[in-house]
């Protein structure tokens, strides 16, 4: 592979990996997109099938790098390295991502987050460029987070599971229990694409700017906000995902940031949490420098 690699440009594939999709790319880069599809989430046997498929039809890929909804197994050590663990997924737990995408397209193979592929992609090339500190948020089928500091993402015992901290429930939020299967009514089982759905029958985008729903979810997002900013201090949070497609729900996010901010902080809000600066290729700009990060590494 190496020799290869060096023949000539690498040829990278980039693989962001969602609950609802998987986006494939290939190319040399973030900057140059050969080509690029999306793929609905099913099985992990079908989706895993038709990704090696639309990949071998771009052959010869070099590297592939993988931004993988979670949570996962990033442990180089561990025979579980690459693996989907307990996730909230169906069908999705132990599944070896990294390792069937690398035996199927015999080619080296990054592994990372979703979150963390996007925090990277916003760091180098998006809205965090610059910082010292900086969070990437989604809001989508579920919610995450990645945290990059100094340049490097934060990682510890596992990777930040930043959807499943406990939060205080809104008084407008009635009874309803949380759609997590691990924790009820953790910010993922209340602020979810799901559990939106769930508990008012439609998306946050279909109820409108000023409904009491886009209400509820920009307060618990803004309890994750505010909590981020006392853990970390960030210079930038970039927040992405389906769930923030909906109008105004990012300006309402800010303002109940600032409330909740208790006057202890002297928060600049629109400047401190943003939207992607990558728009929907954040994590796939991510997942090319992961397979980057491959082929620097044989040479």
């Amino acid at each position: 592979m190496a020799d290869r690699a060096s023949a000539n440009t690498p040829v990278l594939g980039a693989i962001e990996a969602g609950g609802t999709k998987f986006v494939v790319a290939v190319g040399n880069g973030h900057d140059i997109i050969v080509d690029r599809v999306s793929i609905p989430t099913t099985t992990p046997a079908e989706t895993l099938d038709t990704v090696v498929k639309w990949l071998r039809g771009h052959d010869p890929v070099d590297a592939v790098g993988i931004s993988c909804f979670g949570p996962v197994d990033l442990d180089p050590g561990s025979p579980e390295w690459g693996h989907i663990t307990a996730t909230t997924k169906p069908h999705w737990s132990n599944t070896d991502i990294a390792g069937i995408i690398g035996a199927a397209m015999a080619c080296p193979v990054g592994f990372d987050t979703d979150v963390n592929g996007a925090a990277l992609g916003e760091y180098a090339y998006g809205a965090a460029r610059g910082c010292n500190v900086a969070i990437y948020i989604t809001v989508g089928t579920g919610i995450g987070g990645g945290a990059i500091v100094d340049g490097k993402v934060v990682y510890g015992s596992g990777h930040p599971e930043m959807g499943h901290i406990p939060i205080v429930r809104h008084p407008a939020d009635g009874e309803y229990p949380g759609c997590c299967p691990f924790h009820g009514d953790c910010l993922e089982g209340l602020a979810s694409g799901p559990a939106i759905e769930q508990r008012w029958g439609k998306t946050l985008s279909q109820m409108g700017r000023n409904s009491a729903a886009i209400e509820v979810i920009a307060d618990y997002i803004a309890q994750l906000c505010i909590t981020l900013v006392a853990l970390y201090a960030p210079q930038r949070i970039v927040i992405g995902g389906g769930v923030l497609q909906a109008p105004g729900l990012l300006d309402h996010i800010r303002a109940s940031t600032r409330r909740r901010s208790g006057a202890y902080w002297d928060l600049d809000e629109t400047h401190l949490i943003v939207a992607p600066a990558l728009a929907d290729l954040s994590g796939i700009a991510g997942a090319f420098m992961l397979a980057q990060a491959q082929i620097s590494s044989e040479r």
